[in-house]
């Protein structure tokens, strides 16, 4: 019974050594492509989304958005569009009016007398136009506004917000100039010098900037800059280069997140802000293409959240799981009572100032320092964290260290188990042999033959 107990346990401990290999194996192949950001992910709700209303057109859709479940969503205009829509894999919404339509409608009140204080977007959700009047909207202004929205349809919804529309000048890291305080958003480059992207409202081109930490050292100076319009401008660091962690936006507490491609958001995507005021602050993309109405000017083309802001939180960047989405431009509201805030699209304000995002040096397709190379990804396609090389990866103990640790002390079980077998069949052989070592006549240790003279020694 003993013997078997121990069968029992060897054959236990060899299994186990050879899933503990497995398993090593398996952890230290996924700590070697953990950092690996696909360059495309297609398949993702916000992409099928997109892809199917670029294909089916503006005639017959009118937005697609993300979900609760997770899955795309498209409104379509038709029953083609629709079976189309659910072949793909996503979720159809069958709705009254086209995209084509709503455009048509936000086109006619940009058209219209402008009113400071007001806002509108398209509600892919539920396929209307809602206008939104601050409290400084005079009662005849917005009477006025209302017989224009009346004259284009139904579908165009006005409604009072509380709190005021006004850009968020006054995070990301705090940046000083004479005429307020604002964030900066991300560091990009045109492969001569390294800029900070932030929004146009917090200086024309010629403003000076200090950083906002206690020794105030110069910055930079705004080179460019859009507004209104849009709302973007490139600030040139004073030195010519962003310096290390370039690539990373801060969130606040010593802590920041690693930026890896540019990307347009998708409506119902989460999304996250980091401003100098308020600090990190998450919600959901509600809107493309909104129109603000500032009291300094109108903005079109933005994204509206309802992640909150607040005054200094102005060109702090807006990204999700390490992909830059966009710069805060302004809104109403603050983080205490919440409200809608709206930001400049990064991608749209790269392209119009021919830069790129900064990337690490070392990163794919990076070259000797900081600011190579930064594609633009689709959305959730970057990956968390650093991208490195695969030996970094391999050698670092917090991702490939647990694999090898468990391939180690397989390793040593199998070898133990071996060496136990060994010493076994050892002892074995000598409890064999003793026995023939004290048999009459066998001093010497060997047996006798049937012929009475003694076997050779073997």
């Amino acid at each position: 019974m003993r013997h078997a107990r121990r069968r029992v346990v060897r054959r236990v401990t060899r299994l186990a050594a050879a899933c503990g290999l497995l398993l090593g194996g398996t952890m230290v192949a996924r700590a070697a492509g953990a950092d690996q950001a696909p360059a495309a992910a297609p398949g993702r709700p916000g992409d099928t989304g997109t892809a199917l209303v670029a294909r089916l057109g503006t005639a017959r859709t009118a937005g697609s958005w993300i979900g609760a479940d997770g899955r795309a969503v498209v409104a379509v205009t038709d029953g083609a569009a629709a079976r189309a829509v659910r072949r793909a894999g996503a979720e159809a919404k069958t709705v009254a009016h086209s995209m084509e339509e709503l455009k048509s409608a936000t086109a006619a009140l940009r058209s219209a007398p402008r009113v400071p204080g007001t806002a509108w977007a398209v509600d892919y959700r539920t396929n209307r136009v809602v206008v939104r009047a601050d409290r400084t909207v005079s009662a005849g202004d917005w009477s006025r506004l209302g017989r224009v929205a009346h004259g284009i349809g139904g579908f165009v919804h006005m409604e009072r917000t509380k709190g005021v529309f006004t850009a968020r000048l006054n995070g990301a890291r705090p940046i000083l100039s004479a005429g307020g305080r604002c964030s900066a958003g991300f560091n990009v480059t045109d492969g001569r010098s390294d800029f900070i992207l932030t929004a146009g409202h917090c200086g024309p081109a010629g403003t000076v900037w200090f950083a906002g930490d206690p020794g105030g050292r110069p910055l930079g100076t705004t080179v460019d800059s859009a507004f209104p319009g849009s709302d973007f401008s490139l600030v040139r660091y004073s030195g010519g280069t962003a310096g290390a962690g370039a690539d990373v936006v801060a969130v606040g507490k010593g802590k920041g997140v690693r930026i890896t491609g540019a990307a347009d958001p998708a409506v119902g995507q989460r999304v996250f802000r980091s401003g100098s005021t308020s600090g990190l602050r998450d919600g959901r993309v509600t809107a493309l293409d909104a129109t603000v109405n500032y009291p300094e000017g109108t903005v079109t083309g933005l994204v509206e959240t309802t992640v909150c802001a607040e005054p200094g939180d102005s060109g702090g960047p807006l990204f999700a799981e390490g992909v830059a989405l966009g710069v805060t431009s302004g809104g109403n509201g603050d983080c205490t009572t919440g409200g809608t805030t709206f930001f400049q699209p990064v991608t749209r304000a790269l392209s119009a100032l021919g830069v790129r995002l900064v990337r690490a040096a070392g990163d794919p397709g990076g070259g000797a320092r900081a600011g190579t190379s930064s594609p633009t990804v689709s959305p959730g396609a970057a990956a968390r964290g650093t991208v490195r090389a695969l030996p970094a990866r391999l050698t670092d103990v917090r991702n490939a260290g647990p694999g090898l640790l468990v391939i180690a002390g397989s390793l040593v079980a199998l070898a133990a188990a071996r060496y136990l077998r060994a010493e076994r069949d050892r002892r074995a052989y000598r409890r064999r042999y003793s026995a023939a070592w004290s048999r009459p006549g066998g001093g010497d240790g060997r047996e006798r033959a049937p012929d009475g003279r003694r076997a050779p020694v073997t």
